[in-house]
């Protein structure tokens, strides 16, 4: 039985090696991060600086740093002077606190928000262009195989085309 094993993995082993590695060399795998090349091109890059110097967003980052600040000041009052305080002052003085964390709080989620809101628009104004981008380098460059980045542990810089996925979004939106 165990030379029937050793001829079996002769003979596997024997056809391994006389299978054509021209059939594996004529692939071309490549990997992709879409959403980095959406994001790393001149239009996404503009539409998030703008949005930023916007007006509501300007006033909600305001918002955010003034309760940040107030809440910072809470505290360090609170730290030198509570064991001055009665338990009235000490319970206000906690409220104050309560009040300004919950304001910045609500700011923070509305600052998301609004990021959130803007990447979905991005995804949605340059998602198609970046498709044809992506189609046409692959043609260009005879891919056979295109693996999403993420689901890649490795791979060598040379096949990585978000680069110019992001560089043929950015002459398609010139």
């Amino acid at each position: 039985m165990g030379k029937l094993k050793a001829l079996v993995l002769v003979v596997v082993a024997t056809m391994l090696a006389a299978a054509p590695v021209s059939a594996v060399a004529e692939e071309k795998i490549a990997v992709v991060d879409i959403a980095r090349a959406i994001f790393g091109s001149n239009a996404a890059q503009a539409s998030l600086k703008q949005a930023e110097q916007g007006e509501s967003f300007v006033g909600l980052r305001a918002k955010y740093e003034g309760s940040a600040a107030d809440l910072q000041a809470l505290a360090k009052e609170a730290e030198s002077k509570r064991l001055t305080w009665s338990q009235e002052q000490a319970v206000e003085h906690q409220k104050k606190m309560e009040y300004a964390k919950a304001d910045a709080e609500l700011a923070g989620r509305k600052i998301q928000a609004e990021q959130q809101q803007l990447q979905q628009k991005i995804m949605q104004d340059l998602g198609p262009l970046a498709q044809e981008a992506l189609k046409e380098i692959i043609a260009e460059e005879g891919i056979s195989i295109l693996l999403r980045a993420e689901s890649v542990m490795v791979a060598s810089p040379e096949n990585n085309i978000t680069a110019k996925v992001a560089d043929r979004l950015n002459q398609k939106t010139k």
